[in-house]
């Protein structure tokens, strides 16, 4: 297993063109990562880790062939980046090929509703047939890093098939930890400690459970992971440990160096606009409100959207065009933005140093040319060229734009614009 110490950071732009196949994609590039619950049991199932007989399925007649194929009970899952599926009735017991047809024909042509996905819901693509198991016991296993103690952490608990977060707020003591060594790993005796933990006693089942957590350890360590989870780990009545579910996240800045995880790579799962953004090196998240948001640096982003709620406003999205955002990438920002039909107006909030205020107000005006604004955009600048951006603004006379004297003003005027 590879040391924590080993890792290297990569100062590479998150760039992630939309149209590119997963072949193309081993360019050294850093791409944002989501794996699939099949393909986070494939990369388990290579460390060692047993899972139960599965095959991922995109059609009807595949589903039915899958079911012959693993035979007896199955379980039929949505394969989507959200949670909440068998809330949702996207995850099925069946024990005949018909039964898994018309589970495959409901996920597969409607839009799975949860809370993580709002009302919109989200559609379906791949479903994973898996052999279904005599469950005795759950359990959850993991390894995150702990930021705090800046090191990765090892947690297992007896109480699995549920949200880890509501375990640690009802029974934190429910929860054992071991820290990983930045040369060690994990060791024997914490694995042992760790497998113990879960209340197992008999022999071949305490060294199966030890099997499994080096697995999850090593792959966590491979793959570059902040997070590596299995949830949950069973004991089947016969005995058997089994990992059923698995979740893992990469950081994004080490996926350019692993060719599996690119391969992985689903952009039909992906925000269309957020892959675009990562193209230009623009970091947007879409988010549910209808004031768009277009500024330069995280924190400031994050302040702009907390004082856009402070007026009654919700914002659509999280953008920071970075420090160094040239007039073209400016551009694409206000075309991401409003693409969005839910937005209603934009507030532009650009507190200039390294990214000038004029070249903001030169990219406005090329938006406006380019693009059109059909929404009121208002727009806060200070610092770097300042007074030569508000001439550009002013010289442009684009009816759209509203000024602010300050951020609370223009909160203030982009909450009433759009009520």
């Amino acid at each position: 297993m590879r040391p924590v110490g080993a890792w290297t950071a990569r100062s590479t732009p998150n760039l992630r063109p939309s149209e590119q196949s997963p072949e193309s994609l081993l360019n050294g590039e850093t791409v944002p990562m989501k794996v699939h619950e099949y393909q986070a049991r494939q990369l388990l199932a290579e460390a060692g880790v047993p899972v139960p007989a599965s095959q991922v399925v995109e059609n009807l007649e595949q589903a039915t062939s899958a079911y012959n194929a693993i035979g007896g009970k199955v379980v039929v899952k949505a394969q989507v980046f959200a949670g909440g599926r068998g809330k949702a009735g996207f995850v099925k017991l069946c024990d005949s090929a018909e039964q898994v047809r018309d589970a495959a024909k409901f996920m597969l042509t409607n839009r799975m509703v949860s809370p993580q996905t709002g009302p919109q819901g989200i559609a379906v693509k791949k479903l994973l047939i898996a052999a279904a198991v005599d469950i005795d016991t759950e359990y959850y296993a993991a390894v995150v890093v702990d930021r705090a103690k800046r090191c990765p952490v090892v947690m297992v608990s007896r109480e699995g098939g549920v949200e880890i977060e509501e375990v640690a707020h009802r029974n934190p003591g429910a929860i054992v930890k071991r820290w990983l060594h930045p040369h060690l790993g994990l060791t024997g005796f914490q694995c042992a400690q760790l497998a113990s933990a879960l209340g197992l006693k008999d022999k071949e089942q305490l060294a199966a459970a030890k099997k499994v957590l080096r697995g999850l350890v090593d792959v966590f360590y491979k793959y570059d992971c902040s997070l590596a989870e299995i949830n949950p780990l069973v004991r089947t009545k016969s005995g058997q440990i089994l990992a059923i579910d698995a979740k893992m996240n990469f950081d994004d800045n080490a996926t350019f160096r692993h060719q599996r995880l690119q391969e992985m790579f689903d952009p039909s799962e992906e925000n269309p606009m957020e892959l675009r953004a990562h193209e230009h090196n623009l970091s947007y998240i879409a988010l549910d409100g209808n004031i768009g948001c277009l500024v330069n640096g995280a924190g400031l982003a994050m302040a702009t959207m907390d004082i856009i709620k402070l007026h009654g406003g919700m914002p659509a999205n999280f953008l920071d065009v970075g420090g160094s955002v040239s007039k073209e990438g400016a551009v694409e920002a206000f075309r991401i933005i409003l693409a969005d039909p839910n937005v209603k107006g934009v507030l532009v909030n650009i507190f200039g140093g390294i990214a000038k205020c004029d070249t903001i107000a030169e990219a406005l005006v090329a938006a406006a040319k380019e693009v059109g604004f059909k929404v009121p955009v208002v727009v806060r600048l200070e610092g770097t060229n300042v007074e030569r951006a508000r001439k550009i603004l002013q010289d442009a006379s684009i009816p759209q734009l509203i000024p602010a004297a300050d951020l609370t003003d223009a909160a203030k005027k982009v909450c009433a614009k759009v009520a």
